[in-house]
């Protein structure tokens, strides 16, 4: 069977929806909450009516999946280092591929947003100063555990510049697709 037919309708609504996710933080930074909010919904909705063997989950995984990516990038945004949207959609990726799959593609998100801000930051010169932040941080951060103190990762003193996170999530999750079925 090709791979185009073994696609299921929540998959391929998936890729749409982080297509729109994509092309609106590019360009605007920012993505909007009707696309992620009603991307979560469109999922629960789905998993609730399809059979597993039409790509359903079922209302429970979706849900776990949706849980588990909001609370897998909370502490990330918490920090400051991601944006309210880019937790959102991996929450609506969550409810579209449950919680097993969303680990593997927050991994891999993580993974492909470092590559993302190393490539970014080579491409804009600022790779000394993205290295020297990171630098930094670990060695305030050890320095602190080291006496005892709290080993928080404190945020850079200057900032290196936002990255639209929406290619790194849509990346991640797409990459996931290929790993489960490898």
């Amino acid at each position: 069977m090709s791979l185009l037919f073994a696609i299921s309708l929540p998959t391929l609504l998936l890729c749409i929806l982080l297509a729109g996710a994509v092309w609106h933080d590019v360009r605007r930074r920012r993505i909007p909450n009707v696309l992620a909010g009603g991307g979560a919904l469109a999922a629960l909705l789905l998993h609730a009516v399809l059979t597993p063997a039409g790509g359903g989950l079922g209302m429970p995984a979706a849900l776990g999946g949706m849980a588990l990516g909001l609370a897998l990038l909370l502490p990330m945004y918490m920090l400051r280092a991601l944006g309210a949207g880019d937790v959102k959609l991996m929450a609506m990726v969550g409810a579209f591929v449950g919680p097993q799959q969303v680990l593997a593609a927050t991994l891999l998100t993580l993974l492909a947003g470092g590559l993302l801000a190393l490539a970014v930051a080579a491409c804009t010169g600022m790779l000394r100063q993205v290295l020297g932040n990171g630098y930094r941080m670990l060695l305030h951060s050890m320095a602190r555990g080291l006496g005892g103190g709290d080993v928080r990762l404190d945020a850079p003193c200057a900032a290196s510049g936002k990255l639209p996170y929406a290619i790194a999530i849509a990346s991640g999750t797409l990459l996931s697709f290929f790993w489960s079925m490898a």
